[in-house]
């Protein structure tokens, strides 16, 4: 696959969090293990070389954090790889050069940042690989970890999925929340009146929220384009089949999204309902850190 744009705004996320990594490592007292060990080597000035290797399978994400951290702590980068590739144990990611009190240093914010884009790209690909040949794609969600939204959804993106809206700002979802004490009637009143105002506002898109059939019915009764999708919130497989079906009958136009408790194992099997989109939260919320480590080289 193509690797995915690295925005400007992800180099502003990027070197944030580069910066805020950093500086809770080294404290106002630097590294001090290393700068001991190397005044008793006589190495002060000394230089390292050293690699980034994967320690398992998986998919790179993030390989520009290399050369952010590099710059931060006096070393330079030399990427290997390129996002979205596939990575088996021993793959090179990159190499540090520089003082070996830099690349030490930098170690642990390079391999924390990147391990976790690494293993958010590696189970997105896991999904996206269990739905292939339906109409469903494989999207994340605003249950990113604090402060990496932008760089774990750049990840999910590396891993082959499909970016929801970024946050509150730049679409409309209206949630159950939004409509508690509403009827279904009111809800698709309220969808009428909303749109326009969504649409002036610039929303990439409206969505609303539905958790029963009764619901969906009265949204699919909207004119065409009134909204663009509707979110079957913990929906089982026989009523997201029947509502893909009254979908296709009455308002084909119309995006199904499936969402709530979605697995690697379940996947699959709810791809093949006939929705179009797929959320899963796991894909950022509780991902694991893909195992990467730093060898220093001869």
């Amino acid at each position: 696959m193509n690797a995915p744009m690295w925005t400007d705004a992800c180099e502003r996320e990027a070197q944030r969090v580069v910066h805020a990594s950093l500086s809770e490592d080294l404290g106002e007292r630097g590294d001090l293990t290393s700068a001991l060990v190397m005044k008793c080597r006589g190495r002060d000035a000394g230089t390292m070389h050293a690699a980034v290797v994967s320690r398992e399978a998986g998919v790179l994400a993030g390989a520009r954090t290399g050369g952010l951290v590099a710059s931060a702590v006096g070393a330079t980068w030399e990427p290997v790889l390129e996002d979205g590739a596939a990575l088996s144990i021993g793959s090179v990611v990159g190499r540090l050069h520089g003082p070996a009190a830099g690349v030490l240093a930098g170690e642990r914010t390079l391999l924390n940042l990147l391990g976790v884009l690494c293993g958010t790209a590696t189970v997105t690909r896991r999904f996206v690989e269990s739905v292939a040949g339906t109409r469903a794609c494989v999207c994340d969600t605003r249950k990113t970890l604090p402060g990496l939204r932008r760089l774990q959804k750049f990840a999910v993106a590396c891993g082959g999925g499909t970016p929801h809206r970024m946050g509150l700002h730049d679409a409309v979802l209206v949630k159950d929340n939004h409509l508690a004490g509403l009827d279904p009637t009111e809800i698709a009143g309220l969808a009428s009146r909303l749109a326009p105002d969504a649409r002036a506002a610039g929303a990439a898109f409206i969505e609303f929220e539905v958790d029963g059939l009764d619901q969906f019915d009265a949204l699919l009764a909207l004119p065409a384009g009134t909204i663009d999708m509707v979110l079957l919130d913990n929906f089982d497989l026989p009523m997201l089949r029947e509502a893909a079906q009254r979908r296709d009958a009455r308002a084909p136009g119309l995006l199904l999204e499936a969402s709530g408790g979605v697995k690697l194992e379940t996947i699959a099997a709810i791809a093949a309902t006939g929705v179009d989109r797929i959320s899963v939260g796991a894909l950022t919320h509780s991902v694991r850190s893909l195992d990467l480590g730093l060898d220093a080289l001869a």
